[in-house]
C-alpha cells in the first residue's frame, strides 16, 4: 500500500513524506480520524515510506503483502482463542488480518469482527498483546533500520494494557515508530495521547470518493456523485452504497417502523406494545449493528432537518421506500434536532458500555415519542 494508493488527503501526504526526507519522524504519532477516511492505509504507507526509504526493491514486494519483518501491526482480539483457551494475540490473527486489509483497506471494526467471525465477542487490545509488543520492539531491527508497530483501533485497548505500554510510548528503543490508530481520543487515556504527536485525519472530500469509485469500481458520474455525497465522507460506506448494501435498506425500515410507530402512539396508547417489539428487535442484533443503527438514524434525522430549513444541496437522502421525507421535515426543527440527537447519543453510550439492549431501546423509543409530540 503506497500514497497514491490512498485516497486524498494530500496536505496530510505531504506533511509525512516531509518527516522522512527531513528525519524529522515523531517516535510516537496518534492518528486520529473517522471509518472510511483512509487512516489504516495512509499509516501504512507511511510506514512503508520509513522502512524502504533506501528504495529495495526486496523491501517493497514484502510490504506490498504487508509482510515485511520490521512492520508490526496490533488490532482488537477477542479474549482467548480455541479449545484450550489460550490468550489471543496478534501472531494468532496475523495471517487473517493481512488478508482483511489487502481486501478491505477502508474496512471497519465490524468488518473485522466478521472476517474472523467474533461479531458476538468482546474485542479489546488487552495486556497479554501489550507484552507481546514490548518483546517483539525490544529485538533489534531485522533490516538494520527503522522498524514500525501499527496499532490499529487504539481506542479498543484496555486500561492494564494502556497501562502497560506507556513506558515503551515515551521511551522506544532506538529506531522505534509506533503508530496508533483510533476513531477518537475519548477512549484513550491521557496518559497516552499526552506522549504521542497527534494527527488529525479528516473525512474525504466529495470528489475524491466519487472519482475513486468511477476508477475502482466502474460506476457512471452521475451515480459516483450521488453516492459520495451520501456517503458523507466514509469511503468504505459509499462503495456499500453502490453496491446495493442491504443493511441500509434494513435500517431504514427499522427507522420508518420506528417514528410512524411514536407518532401515533399520543393518540394510540396500545401502539406501546409496538414499540417494546421494536425494542426487542434491535435489541437481538449485535451491538456493532446498533451503534451503527444509531448513527444512521442521527443522519437521517439531520437529513430532515436540512430539508425542512430549506438547505436542498445538502440533503442526499433519498429514501428507498415510500417514506416521504418531505412530509417528516417539518417535525424536525433545530431544536427538537438537538434533543434527538442526546436521545440517540445516551443510547449509543450506554450500548458501548453493555447495557441491556431491550432497556436501552425501549426508554429510547419512549424518549423519541415526547420529542415527537413536543410543542
Amino acid at each position: 500500500m503506497q500514497y497514491q494508493d490512498v485516497l486524498g488527503l494530500e496536505h496530510i501526504k505531504k506533511h509525512l513524506q516531509s518527516t522522512v526526507a527531513n528525519s524529522r519522524i515523531a517516535h510516537a504519532q496518534l492518528f486520529v480520524g473517522p471509518t472510511g477516511s483512509g487512516v489504516l492505509p495512509l499509516a501504512i504507507a507511511y510506514a512503508r515510506d520509513i522502512i524502504c526509504r533506501s528504495g529495495q526493491d526486496a523491501c517493497h514486494a514484502q510490504l506490498d503483502k504487508l509482510a515485511h519483518p520490521d512492520l508490526h501491526f496490533s488490532f482488537p482480539m477477542p479474549a482467548s482463542v480455541g479449545s484450550s483457551n489460550s490468550k489471543a494475540n496478534s501472531d494468532l490473527f496475523i495471517s487473517e488480518f493481512r488478508e482483511f486489509v489487502l481486501n478491505q483497506a477502508y474496512g471497519s471494526l465490524p468488518d473485522w469482527y466478521k472476517a474472523i467471525d467474533i461479531e458476538k465477542k468482546n474485542a479489546e487490545i488487552r495486556v497479554a498483546e501489550a507484552q507481546l509488543i514490548m518483546k517483539k520492539l525490544s529485538l533489534k531491527s531485522y533490516e538494520g533500520g527503522y522498524k514500525v508497530l501499527i496499532m490499529w483501533a487504539a481506542d479498543k485497548m484496555n486500561a492494564e494494557a494502556s497501562n502497560k505500554l506507556l513506558k515503551l510510548i515515551e521511551e522506544p528503543p532506538p529506531q522505534t515508530i509506533i503508530i496508533l490508530i483510533a476513531e477518537s481520543t475519548d477512549r484513550i487515556i491521557n496518559t497516552i495521547t499526552s506522549r504521542c504527536q497527534i494527527i488529525q485525519v479528516p473525512k474525504l472530500y466529495t470528489s475524491d470518493i466519487a472519482e475513486a469509485l468511477q476508477e475502482r469500481h466502474q460506476i457512471s458520474k452521475s451515480q459516483a456523485v450521488m453516492t459520495a455525497r451520501q456517503a458523507d465522507g466514509d469511503f468504505r460506506k459509499a462503495v456499500q452504497f453502490a453496491h446495493n448494501d442491504t443493511e441500509e435498506l434494513q435500517f431504514e425500515q427499522w427507522f420508518v417502523q420506528w417514528v410512524r410507530t411514536a407518532f401515533v402512539a399520543k393518540s394510540n396508547p396500545t401502539a406501546i406494545n409496538d414499540l417494546l417489539d421494536w425494542a426487542t428487535t434491535i435489541a437481538a442484533v449485535n451491538r456493532e449493528t446498533q451503534l451503527r443503527f444509531l448513527n444512521f438514524c442521527i443522519e437521517f434525522f439531520r437529513q430532515a432537518m436540512l430539508l425542512n430549513y430549506k438547505a436542498t444541496p445538502a440533503v442526499y437522502l433519498s429514501p428507498k421506500s415510500s417514506f416521504d421525507l418531505s412530509k417528516f421535515a417539518p417535525f424536525v426543527d433545530g431544536e427538537r434536532m438537538l434533543a434527538v440527537q442526546k436521545e440517540l447519543q445516551d443510547a449509543m453510550y450506554h450500548v458501548e458500555r453493555n447495557a441491556n439492549g431491550k432497556i436501552v431501546f425501549t426508554d429510547l423509543s419512549i424518549g423519541m415519542t415526547r420529542i415527537l409530540h413536543s410543542k
